[in-house]
């Protein structure tokens, strides 16, 4: 589940429909009744953040936002995507990791999902992160 603080307008998640969870995009959000506006490949939906889950964060997914991707010889890797970086100390811990842009440096040490890396991604450089 997430929190209906936590989502955005073009955040990913997954929704769950009727026991079926499909990936979709949060194209708006309705503050006074709590509800989220998902557009998945079938059609927008509204739904409550108790139907919504978080989409881990993975080697795939990075892919998917066209990140770059170099394993370093100390088997570090390092996702580039123009002037954003995020730095893997361990090669498949994606709970344990420091991302920056230009002087803005963070380091996460929980499980990161896909919104919340859209979310910190738009806060650090104004624009939205998007397939």
């Amino acid at each position: 589940m997430i929190k209906f603080n936590e989502i955005k307008v073009g955040d990913l998640v997954l929704a769950d429909n009727e026991g079926q969870r499909i990936e979709g995009e949060v194209t708006e959000l309705n503050h006074a009744d709590k509800e989220i506006c998902v557009q998945t490949d079938v059609q927008d939906f509204w739904f409550t953040a108790d139907q919504l889950y978080p989409i881990p964060l993975d080697d795939g997914q990075l892919q998917k936002f066209h990140f770059e991707k170099v394993v370093n010889a100390d088997n570090t890797v390092k996702y580039m995507r123009g002037p954003f970086r995020i730095l893997l100390p361990n090669k498949d811990n994606y709970s344990d990791f420091e991302m920056w842009y230009r002087e803005d440096r963070r380091h996460m040490n929980h499980p990161v999902s896909v919104h919340e890396l859209q979310n910190h991604y738009r806060q650090m450089t104004k624009v939205e992160l998007t397939r």
